[in-house]
């Protein structure tokens, strides 16, 4: 068993120059303006800016953005993640109708939704998240929702709570291969996980997760990932390429090159998934709207195999 490369011996490598897939255009434009002063005038937190997003210029330019309830503090301490870690502020309970009129003024037809880890609270945080769902619905009856939840612990009082809300996809990423989940997630575990997916697709809900690749992971362990995926009936599969937030985050191992991101996308089809998502620069919701209706992904990778082999 081989864990994540030592500091030191990464240090010893030449550093790793960003190959020019990476490159993303910085965020300009009219659009991209509305949505911030939106975000900054309802005092919300997105996301796109915590999580230092690469395509946060793409999708606000498009009017669309992730909102992340429940604050900007989160009680878990990834080894990935931008997100400040704390003691969080209290609970704002006028939050989820100030994210329900967000969406309403910004007029998306799709929206996402995330939080950061509320580990101190009896409910995780679950109250919070049925209350936004329910608001967001309300005064946005033609918008379909994505909720990336947190695990919960894996309590399914509060995963049911998700459940009774009925968003479109609720989403779940298991971010990394097994192998690697204790040093990357720290505080979460992998076969929990699975277990908050298995419990949300047998009570009916579209399903969806999300792995990052380049923090040492081998192929055969995302292959396995995968099908661990596959197993629990995972409907939407999101596979990116983990970027360094900070000096204090985990190092990117390596930068994984489209070709290999394009082999997973023809495995992880193969193996039954409905949607996938498989690119350096895709994120958890990036293009998030085409993942509401089932079959449609697929019925795209099987359009675009049949010009192949016609091609050929």
């Amino acid at each position: 068993m081989h864990d994540l490369p030592a500091l030191a011996e990464i240090e010893k490598e030449i550093k790793i120059k960003k190959p020019d897939w990476l490159r993303v255009k910085l965020p300009i434009g009219e659009s991209y303006k509305h949505v911030r002063n939106l975000v900054y005038t309802h005092k919300l937190h997105t996301i796109c800016e915590s999580g230092s997003c690469p395509n946060m210029g793409e999708c606000w330019g498009a009017g669309t953005a992730t909102f992340m309830i429940l604050g900007n503090v989160c009680t878990r301490s990834c080894g990935f993640c931008a997100v400040a870690t704390g003691r969080p502020d209290a609970v704002d309970w006028d939050e989820p109708q100030r994210v329900a009129e967000a969406i309403h003024l910004m007029k998306v037809k799709h929206a996402v939704i995330t939080s950061v880890d509320r580990d101190e609270l009896k409910d995780g945080g679950s109250i919070i998240w049925y209350n936004t769902i329910k608001a967001v619905k309300a005064l946005n009856p033609n918008t379909t929702l994505e909720t990336l939840i947190p695990d919960f612990k894996g309590e399914a009082e509060n995963i049911l709570r998700i459940i009774d809300a009925a968003p479109e996809v609720v989403s779940h990423n298991v971010e990394t291969v097994e192998r690697l989940t204790r040093q990357v997630r720290i505080q979460a575990k992998y076969r929990r996980s699975l277990e908050v997916l298995r419990m949300l697709k047998e009570s009916g809900m579209r399903t969806k997760s999300g792995i990052m690749l380049g923090l040492g992971e081998s192929k055969e362990e995302v292959v396995q990932a995968l099908e661990d995926l596959a197993a629990v009936n995972v409907d939407v599969i999101t596979l990116g390429q983990y970027l360094q937030p900070t000096k204090k985050h985990l190092s990117v191992f390596r930068f994984v090159h489209p070709d290999e991101f394009a082999e997973l996308r023809e495995i992880g089809y193969g193996l039954g998934f409905d949607y996938i998502e498989s690119g350096p620069l895709v994120r958890s919701s990036y293009r998030s709207e085409k993942h509401v209706f089932p079959g449609y992904g697929r019925k795209q990778w099987i359009e675009e195999k049949k010009m192949m082999a016609h091609l050929s």
